[in-house]
């Protein structure tokens, strides 16, 4: 069982780098410094309504700000430190958050009539399960790793 386990931390670690540590922190970070690249790259929305545009430069922001524990937390698993597992519960939950919030934010811009190219199917769909799996796996590591360490 053990063994198991350690395959689902590392599994776990490396989609906290990829999903959390690369996508939503080095791809906000991109956004932050500079929009036309990010533009460019298909990591900010072009077809933005200006309303939007102002609950997405403050998402933006606050990925900035937290997204950076996502690669400790990452690492910490990778590499066996019994702290990334207390560590993991950020990238966890806020990763259950970006899921859920994905998929509200999309859906109301479908309400509205004004749907971004990100709320399309399949990339909504997506998107929105590997947020809510990796955040998902991570708090059960978390979880996990603490009653047996």
């Amino acid at each position: 069982m053990e063994l198991v386990f350690e395959i689902v931390k590392i599994i776990s670690g490396i989609l906290i780098l990829i999903i959390g540590f690369g996508f939503h922190w080095i791809g906000q970070l991109i956004s932050v410094i500079n929009r036309d690249l990010a533009i460019r790259l298909g990591i900010w929305e072009k077809d933005n309504l200006p309303e939007y545009e102002v609950y997405e430069e403050a998402i933006t922001i606050a990925d900035v700000s937290l997204g950076w524990i996502y690669g400790v937390a990452g690492a910490g698993l990778l590499f066996g430190y019994e702290w990334g597992y207390s560590l993991c519960f950020i990238p966890g939950f806020a990763l259950l958050y970006h899921g859920i919030s994905f998929w509200s934010w999309t859906g109301n811009q479908i309400k509205t009539g004004h749907p971004s190219s990100s709320a399309k199917n399949p990339m909504r769909i997506g998107w929105t399960a590997v947020n809510i799996f990796t955040g998902a796996l991570a708090i059960m590591v978390s979880l996990i790793g603490l009653t047996i360490s």
